[in-house]
């Protein structure tokens, strides 16, 4: 991935002139959650076609050899909270590529409209009257739960899923999740990017009614070789990831459904199996 972080040129965020060259559209397309296996077909068709790819932290190396030789490649990622590039950046760097005529791939792990801020990139083309389209991707609280053994609905234990992000723009009006009304729903609970905030999520679910010794799974590098995963109760599994190592890019699962992680959870029993 290093050979792809050069640093973008000043130039790539110059304003853009209003002039537009004919051919110019930007695909939204999410590359999934590591494993280039994951891809849809569209989406390879689109990175491999591409006269240009703005892509994230999350993208794989391997997804990123799809690239045209000849293509350029705007590397605009972010990690857990910083930055290499302010989201209004990462938009002008859209805007000129598209309005020089590129057909332009915006790469985002996972889905590029669930927490992946494909919505405000898309407000912006469309408001710009840039022809865009969204590719979607498999997102990583699906892949993570998945290859962790953990279904995220079963007749038996959960019959609702909500997705929640532990990292909300501190701009956003209203912007705190209650989540001690999450902890008083019978339902399984993905949380996107919230390892820093673990301790207070866990702890304020309890406080709306969730029972401390509900299972909580956390799903670090989901479908990559550096895949692993821990299955503990929402009381104790802040710090027993903490002490684990664990960090970002991770999912949290939290719900019934985790606890089956112990007995279907085929990715790690391969990974243990092969010869060292």
């Amino acid at each position: 991935m290093s050979a792809f972080r050069a640093s973008v040129p000043p130039a790539a965020f110059s304003e853009p002139t209003p002039a537009s060259a004919p051919g110019g559209r930007v695909a939204l397309v999410g590359a999934g959650p590591g494993d280039p296996e994951l891809l849809t077909r569209k989406a390879e068709r689109l990175i491999r076609e591409a006269d240009a790819v703005v892509f994230d932290y999350l993208v794989s190396p391997a997804i990123m050899d799809l690239v045209r030789a000849d293509a350029e490649k705007v590397f605009v990622g972010k990690k857990g909270g910083g930055f290499c590039c302010p989201q209004t950046d990462i938009e002008a760097v859209l805007l000129r590529l598209a309005r020089a005529g590129k057909t332009v791939v915006r790469l985002k792990g996972g889905d590029p409209f669930i927490f992946g801020r494909g919505g405000e990139e898309a407000e912006v083309l469309a408001a710009a009257g840039i022809p865009f389209e969204v590719v979607p991707g498999v997102t990583s609280a699906l892949a993570a739960a998945a290859y962790a053994g953990i279904p995220l609905t079963h007749r038996a234990h959960s019959s609702a899923v909500v997705f929640l992000t532990g990292h909300e723009d501190p701009n956003k009006p209203d912007a705190a999740i209650r989540w001690e009304d999450y902890g008083r729903l019978e339902a399984t609970l993905c949380v996107y990017m919230g390892m820093k905030n673990l301790d207070t999520i866990t702890r304020r679910l309890e406080a709306g009614g969730l029972a401390p010794d509900t299972p909580a799974a956390v799903i670090q590098a989901a479908t990559t070789g550096e895949h692993r995963q821990l299955v503990s109760s929402l009381r104790d599994v802040a710090l027993e990831s903490e002490r684990a190592g664990f960090g970002a890019p991770s999912i949290v699962v939290i719900g019934a459904v985790a606890a089956l992680s112990e007995r279907l959870a085929w990715f790690a029993a391969q990974a243990e199996a092969l010869p060292a």
